[in-house]
């Protein structure tokens, strides 16, 4: 046990080191996790033993890192890339196959040790590509979809492939047809009861998980989903990550997406750098030095072939030649499921060790060199005249995903952010919402609000929201603990966006303003403020004394709201007539008076009021024009003294003078 406790600590410390050195350096965590392994592997120093339990924990890192692939896709997502899936990924693992197939055999080798070899090395990494387009943003862009098309692919190829290996290792291999034909229906059976369970059940359980507003059960919850899912689609002879990624798939469309995915990220991001230490121990570094012009020799050959294959086959199906050539820069190496197809090869005499070793060094370095051609990519497309502005090009958001910019971030949508949120629409001022009760979350999505699930306290869902963008955030709830975990995760997104939190008072002011908090507005001075305005007012204080005074007192108390309420000049009849005109948001119900009235008709001009504003099915028209006919479910916004605005509701709504 003390062994073992000493061997984890050391390779932690490895790996801490590694990924701080190559993070400086400007290379990728991958990189570093491959180089650790390395290190501390049998052909390295040699402190870690490889061990069957160890892969298989560290192939948890591949379960989890497609169930959140899952999460990005939906069904009838994946229905509109079946073109890519099966026509782009088909087209590409037969043709490699084929060609390196058919060059071994020139080359003297056997005809199933030329299928083998050629088979494995027709396979991409999964876990490399996909772990490289969502730290770059690219999964929606065109590129990154061609290359998750043939990964998907890919994946399901590995399938027969398992099959097909040990039969050809026997000499009845006329059982080939009839144990893919079992397998095919295997598979079919497991998509079928996944997608059940996850449109019927999951829905339900995260629904009544999510009510009980505990973070360990949701947590708990999504890691059971993934390796249950991973579990079955094992059970029936097929790969976890495809049941893993079913599931994903399946939640996909949830409201509770952006949590699954910051829930099952920690767990993730630890366990695929476990993998890629796995892949960097296998590597045996004395071999490469002495076969290195050999294996140099097949990467190059490696990179240019797949790179055309993909390249051809991506255009014969009609996509742009710069989204075709940058998706086979992606799917250029070896890929992880090529190591298990190396070790089931090897036992079954289908290839020999050194061969083994050769294909695990090319699989190895390939993955390592991946991540650099990936971030080169719009440099060599420029270089192959293929793009003009790479720049431009590489940083052009999707169109699929929303992107929301120059917002209010509203943490909580409780009665607090309704209000908020009712104040912005007519002021056109866009927002998102993050709520974590499910039954407010379903309501306000009814009500077509922009809102996602999610606790505000993790830097993911923060970011789905886009708070690096945003020009406000407004922390609804009175929780000081809650609220200085919040602002901290902001500030680590997003140091300069401004922060606005709702506290019960103001004793922890000076605390949250050394945090990073812009403004902070305390309910006990507010309701003393608003019920001394009416003690006043039913005292017979005159109003614009009262207004003075407040605005005098909120003055002091709020630096923002400097200049905002110049009270001093409120006795004059002019400056009334100016400053006490505000904005007033009216609908219209089906009977009311003003319904298929034109504004003209309604001589609001003579009555001192004008419309500022009016939203017409989530459409915002200003200053509309006379001649415009008001409808059932108009909003308007109408602008002028309370009084007079108050007259005019009652003449729009019921035609009283």
């Amino acid at each position: 046990m003390q062994n073992v406790l000493i061997q984890a600590f050391g390779l932690l410390v490895a790996a801490v080191i590694f990924v701080w050195f190559f993070k400086r350096i400007g290379l990728p965590p991958i990189l570093a996790y491959l180089a650790t392994g390395l290190l501390a592997g049998s052909h390295g120093i040699g402190w870690m033993a490889q061990s069957h339990e160890m892969h298989f924990v560290a192939e948890l890192g591949i379960v989890f890192l497609l169930f959140s692939l899952g999460l990005e896709f939906s069904v009838p997502r994946l229905m509109a890339m079946r073109n890519i899936v099966f026509g782009l990924g088909s087209l590409q693992v037969v043709i490699t196959s084929l060609v390196f197939m058919l060059i071994l055999l020139l080359l003297e080798y056997s005809l199933l040790n030329s299928f083998t070899i050629a088979s494995l090395m027709a396979l991409s990494s999964t876990a490399v590509v996909v772990k490289l387009l969502k730290e770059s943003g690219e999964l929606n862009q065109r590129r990154g979809q061609l290359a998750i098309g043939v990964l998907l692919f890919q994946d399901i190829a590995v399938v027969p492939l398992l099959i097909i290996y040990p039969l050809l290792a026997q000499s009845g291999s006329d059982e080939i047809v009839g144990a893919l034909a079992f397998a095919l229906t295997k598979g079919a059976f497991v998509c079928i009861l996944l997608w059940a369970i996850g449109k019927w059940v999951l829905p339900k359980v995260f629904r009544e998980i999510a009510l009980v507003r505990t973070d360990e059960l949701f947590v708990l919850t999504t890691l059971l989903v993934a390796l249950f899912a991973a579990g079955l689609t094992y059970l029936f002879g097929l790969s976890m990550a495809l049941g893993a990624f079913l599931a994903g798939m399946m939640l996909g469309e949830s409201q509770y997406r952006h949590q699954l995915e910051a829930d099952i990220r920690p767990f993730r991001d630890i366990l695929m750098g476990l993998f890629f230490v796995t892949v960097g121990m296998q590597l045996d570094i004395l071999y490469v030095l002495q076969s290195w012009y050999w294996i140099i020799a097949v990467l190059v050959g490696l990179l240019f072939f797949k790179i055309a294959v993909l390249a051809i086959s991506a255009q014969l199906i009609g996509e742009r030649k710069q989204d075709a050539v940058a998706a086979g820069i992606m799917l250029w190496q070896m890929g992880e499921f090529g190591f298990v197809l190396i070790a089931l090869a090897s036992q079954h005499l289908l290839i020999s060790s050194e061969q083994a070793s050769f294909l695990i060094a090319v699989g190895v370095l390939s993955m390592a060199l991946t991540p650099y051609l990936i971030e080169k990519t719009p440099v060599l497309l420029k270089r192959l005249g293929l793009l003009s502005q790479p720049g431009q090009y590489w940083q052009q958001p999707a169109n699929s995903s929303p992107l929301y910019h120059n917002h209010v971030v509203i943490c909580g949508f409780s009665r607090v952010g309704q209000t908020i949120a009712r104040f912005l629409k007519p002021e056109a001022i866009d927002y998102v919402a993050i709520e974590s009760n499910p039954i407010l979350l379903q309501e306000a999505k009814a009500a077509g609000e922009p809102i996602i699930f999610g606790h505000v306290k993790q830097k993911d869902i923060l970011k789905s929201a886009g708070v690096e963008r945003a020009r406000l955030v407004i922390i609804t709830f009175t929780d000081f603990e809650q609220t200085q975990v919040v602002v901290d995760a902001i500030k680590q997104i997003a140091p300069t966006v401004k922060i606005l939190v709702r506290m019960r008072d103001d004793s922890q002011l000076e605390t949250l303003k050394e945090l990073g908090v812009t403004e902070v507005v305390p309910e006990t001075l507010e309701a003393s403020l608003m019920l001394v305005s009416h003690v006043l007012y039913m005292s017979g204080v005159p109003m614009t004394r009262i207004i003075r005074r407040v605005s005098k007192e909120r003055r002091n108390r709020y630096q923002f709201l400097n200049g905002f309420f110049t009270g001093d000049k409120l006795d004059s009849e002019e400056s009334s007539s100016d400053r006490l005109e505000y904005l007033h948001v009216i609908a219209l119900p089906e009977h009311a008076f003003a319904v298929n009235h034109m504004i003209s008709e309604l001589k609001l001009e003579q009555r001192r009021v004008s419309v500022r504003a009016l939203r017409r099915q989530d459409r915002e028209i200003e200053s509309p024009s006379e001649q415009t006919v008001l409808l059932a479910g108009d909003i308007l916004v109408l602008q002028g003294k309370p009084r007079r605005v108050e007259r005019v509701e009652r003449f729009l709504l019921d035609g009283l003078e």
